[in-house]
């Protein structure tokens, strides 16, 4: 990692991502380090880069409810009174789907160390990437059909992506780096998702046992909006019923439930870690990567609280294999191509993708 790398990704977040100038006040709000989830080195990377930058930045560390409480209202206050918030935090990933935090313009950063801002994941241009997943958006909700394989047996199916009116379901808080399109809805979409390894939570609340081991595949049947049946080995079958029950009764929710699905776009998106040494931390640093698709389960809101993740997806969208084994091609969606020629950084992302997205030592991601 060079200085120079770390700089360009700070600013890509700053400046490129955040809009911010000279004179503007950001607020960093940062878990505590001994969470074992942000670094410390990221948050002083970025204070030292605001500074640089003649930003009046100050960093305050945020106690991290599992459960995601609301803020406190004197924080938000403090929040309002900021150009821009950052959250080095999980609490920016627990309001990501928050309404009420439009008015306060916060960004929350899936580069969960100095490793990976100052990476091509960091320093890859925001601003690009948000212009390829709003290409990807508009491609999905053209499609006619859209059908989505894995190599372990997933397979389901449906018409275009039947987002709302008001355009694509996204998120109201800036999400950085921009790395996945809008969750496309289920409604329409019927087949099996063969769920390897675990099931794992979504970043929305953070409960205990916040991991499923699974022994074998599970096939996951749904239609629409129905969760139908797991089908597998037994005891896979016994626990993820077990799983599904017991958090949805914590949470009083429908657990049988199939909300949304989406893919990475941003193979600069590494994960070195086995995704058994952390789940927490892999759920929230990993799905970036074309690698990795999943789908929003246990409740009729995104992002559910339970994920269900497919490795090496193939999503062929009206005939067209625009992930291929995990591999996403921008050339197949209509607007694809100029990203690549007007942002060199993200055409070298594309040209040497990230393979580590969490496999075990079998090249599984296995519990």
């Amino acid at each position: 990692m060079q200085d120079a790398d770390l700089r360009r990704g700070a600013e890509n977040l700053l400046v490129t991502c955040g809009g911010l100038r000279a004179g503007d006040h950001l607020l960093i709000l940062r878990e505590d380090p001994a969470n074992g989830y942000y670094d410390a080195a990221i948050a002083g990377a970025v204070l030292d880069s605001a500074r640089e930058l003649g930003i009046k930045a100050q960093a305050e560390i945020l106690p991290f409810d599992p459960m995601g409480a609301a803020l406190p209202p004197a924080l938000v206050a403090r929040m309002k009174a900021a150009d821009r918030v950052l959250f080095l935090s999980r609490s920016g990933d627990q309001i990501r789907f928050n309404a009420d935090m439009q008015g306060i313009r916060p960004i929350m950063s899936y580069a969960l160390d100095a490793g990976m801002l100052a990476s091509g994941f960091g320093r890859a241009n925001y601003q690009g990437f948000v212009a390829l997943k709003d290409a990807v958006n508009t491609l999905m909700a053209a499609a006619r059909h859209i059908r989505v394989t894995c190599p372990l047996g997933t397979d389901f199916s449906g018409p275009g992506a039947g987002y709302p009116k008001s355009g694509a379901a996204d998120v109201a808080v800036t999400r950085f780096p921009m790395s996945v399109f809008a969750p496309v809805p289920t409604q329409g979409f019927s087949g099996v998702v063969m769920q390897d390894g675990f099931l794992v939570g979504t970043g929305s609340k953070f409960y205990a046992p916040y991991g499923c081991d699974l022994r074998e595949p599970l096939a996951v049947h749904f239609r629409g909006s129905v969760l139908e049946r797991f089908k597998g080995h037994d005891m896979d079958e016994h626990c993820a019923r077990m799983h599904y029950a017991r958090v949805g009764k914590q949470f009083g929710l429908d657990p049988m439930t199939m909300h949304s699905w989406h893919a990475g776009i941003h193979p600069g998106c590494a994960y070195g870690m086995a995704a058994a040494e952390n789940y927490e931390r892999w759920s929230g640093a990993a799905f970036g990567n074309p690698r990795l698709m999943h789908f929003h389960t246990c409740g009729h809101y995104a992002p559910g609280e339970i994920s269900l993740n497919v490795l090496d997806p193939t999503i062929v969208v009206d005939g067209a294999a625009v992930w291929k084994d995990g591999v996403f091609d921008p050339h197949l969606v209509p607007g694809g191509s100029e990203v690549l020629a007007q942002f060199p950084c993200i055409k070298a992302v594309f040209d040497a993708p990230a393979q580590a997205v969490g496999q075990g030592p079998g090249g599984r991601l296995a519990g």
